[in-house]
């Protein structure tokens, strides 16, 4: 699975989308209550990320991984 540069990209892209999601959520969840803190924005899409990628160790359906 970690040999194979398909399930890295999906992995990655996933992450990114999952990333951006967080931003967007963030951002209109702080904007609602207080301002935008750039701070927890930050923080809470760097985690998404991670998140995102280390749920992908578990297997990406659109990726077909032999081992």
């Amino acid at each position: 699975m970690l040999t194979n540069k398909l399930w890295w990209y999906s992995a990655l892209v996933r992450a990114v989308k999952t990333l951006a999601q967080a931003v967007i959520a963030t951002i209109g969840t702080t904007a609602i209550f207080t301002g935008v803190d750039w701070k927890i924005v930050g923080g809470s899409a760097g985690l998404a990320f991670v998140l995102s990628f280390f749920t992908s160790l578990a297997g990406l359906p659109e990726v077909e991984c032999k081992e």
